[in-house]
């Protein structure tokens, strides 16, 4: 986390009081859609308080249990609360399942059913390892584990940590508690080849591999070092294999990483490669993204059920570390900060040019949730048209195509007069989502409005799956090799579609529009 703004600094503090508020009650979702509602319709949002990382989720008795880090003050001290969900799309919230630890504050990590008591507190147990500070001083991180036999709805901790932060243990002077005190947000894999415990930690400079047999002991194993550190430093690393569309399994290992200042995303980095029970090797240090908007960041991905080889799901934290701390419009509405990202659904394919890439479209289940569709005819539009419907909660597709026009897009969120709005189109060697003209007194989020990803510039076409809700948009381009994901603060009334071109004409065809109902609580 870069230092201006670091959760692992600005959560601590105060007790448990306010959270221990929600212990052992099930709180349904609500669409809380009463007259001045900004609250997401079909996306996961806490019932109250500030949300943040989402932590993979695990499947136990028939359901899904995503956790997540929660406080009851924006960027404030809390644990993970607890829902499940059947389908990705619908979730019921249980309350807090790791609470505050007496002042320290629970961080990111990961849980896995242990089926064959490999630690030792029962077949099935769900066993969590979480980043805590352990010094109350120098605040250095440590992972501590944490144990359920109830279905991960009440979590036993053991008292010391099972990995140690040995740079934290020693360090003396203010440089090296600095850049000791990284080490973060462990994610336990199970290599069924060599029948053993893969976890991997993230550090300001490298990834930290260990090994166990039981979850308790953990052996060191070789750091996974990347040359370019202008990327940043590595949270909430994920590790996982594949298989891809030719047949062919693969080691990915992707990170939440902060490369701004060379111009690349905030997002989730990834590199495919090979674990050999040592070391992750890659097949290029370049990484890829796997969005490239501003609001992706703490992903964390995890096998789809019907075929866990071949496809994963995804969610993150729809958030930015730049603003991250700052009141949004839904603290005044509906008394919460923060969201998840839709589900997506990851399929690993190989490229023409030899290399591997995840590619995302968003989770079938959304599907369930359409309450109306409406078709739009075709046309052909030489600078601007709005259409005919409006909505707050949809998905809308379409193809775009042009001979000359050098920029060429849709804007969503459209004011009755056309001032506020969300710009989504294809520019020269980009395509982008600008929520500049969506900035509203108080809340804006400028400089960082405008997120681009590369796109061939020599393209005449492109088909866009644009997935609006109350708070943001999220864009699937072409095939999903891109995504760009962003947070909006629209207003009411901030409910139009208008078509844009710019030097030339572009014709738009197969206008759909599915609008969404929320999921029954």
């Amino acid at each position: 986390m870069r230092s201006d703004i670091s959760r692992r600094r600005v959560m601590q503090g105060t007790g448990v009081g306010a959270l221990a508020l929600f212990m052992n009650s099930v709180i349904p979702v609500t669409a809380a859609h009463a007259q001045g509602s900004l609250r997401a319709v079909y996306h996961m949002t806490p019932p109250s308080g500030w949300l943040c990382d989402p932590q993979r989720p695990v499947y136990a008795n028939g359901a899904y249990h995503l956790y997540y880090l929660h406080s009851q003050q924006n960027n404030g001290p809390g644990g993970w609360d607890h829902a499940t969900t059947a389908d990705g799309v619908a979730f019921t919230h249980h309350g807090v399942a790791l609470p505050l630890q007496t002042n320290f504050p629970v961080w990111s990590g990961s849980a896995v059913v242990d089926s064959a008591n490999t630690a030792g507190f029962g077949a099935g147990a769900i066993v969590a390892l979480a980043t805590q500070p352990t010094d109350n001083v120098r605040r250095y991180q440590e992972q501590y584990l944490y144990w359920s036999t109830d279905g991960g709805y009440t979590f036993t901790a053991l008292p010391d940590p099972v990995i140690v932060n040995t740079d934290g243990r020693t360090a003396t002077t203010p440089a090296e508690i600095e850049n000791a005190e990284w080490c973060r947000d462990p994610k336990i894999h199970w290599d069924a080849a060599r029948s053993e415990w893969v976890c991997v930690i993230g550090r300001a400079r490298y990834a930290a591999f260990y090994t166990s047999q039981n979850l308790r002991d953990w052996q060191l194993k070789r750091n996974f070092d990347y040359p370019n550190h202008a990327l940043g430093g590595i949270e909430c690393p994920d590790l996982f294999q594949m298989t891809a569309n030719d047949g062919t399994r693969h080691w990915v290992l992707g990170a939440s990483m902060d490369a701004y200042s060379v111009g690349l995303p905030m997002t989730y980095a990834y590199w495919t490669g090979t674990w050999d029970g040592d070391q992750f090797l890659a097949d290029n240090l370049d990484p890829q993204w796997l969005d490239w908007g501003w609001d992706w960041y703490g992903a964390v991905t995890w096998p789809a059920p019907d075929a866990p080889d071949e496809r994963r799901y995804a969610v993150a934290w729809m958030n930015n570390w730049k603003y991250a701390a700052r009141d949004v419009p839904t603290d005044a509405s509906d008394g919460y900060n923060g969201q998840n990202s839709m589900v997506r659904e990851l399929r690993l394919e190989g490229r023409p040019e030899g290399w591997y890439s995840l590619l995302s479209t968003p989770i079938g289940a959304l599907s369930n949730y359409v309450s109306s569709t409406t078709v739009l005819p075709d046309r052909t539009v030489n600078g601007s048209a709005v259409l005919p419907w409006s909505g707050s909660a949809y998905e809308l597709e379409l193809d775009i195509s042009w001979d000359v026009a050098a920029n060429v897009g849709v804007s969503v969120g459209r004011s009755a007069n056309g001032t506020r709005h969300t710009n989504i189109g294809k520019y020269g060697g980009e395509v982008y989502v600008d929520r500049a003209p969506s900035d509203q007194s108080g809340f804006s989020l400028a400089p960082y409005t405008r997120a681009a990803a590369p796109i061939d510039a020599a393209a005449r076409s492109v088909h866009l799956r644009i997935f609006v809700d109350k708070q943001s948009v999220e864009v699937f381009v072409n095939a999903g090799h891109t995504v760009l994901s962003q947070q909006v603060h629209f207003a009411d009334g901030d409910t139009g579609i208008s078509l844009y071109t710019d030097g030339g004409a572009a014709n738009f065809s197969g206008i759909t529009i599915r609008e969404f109902a929320a999921p029954a609580s």
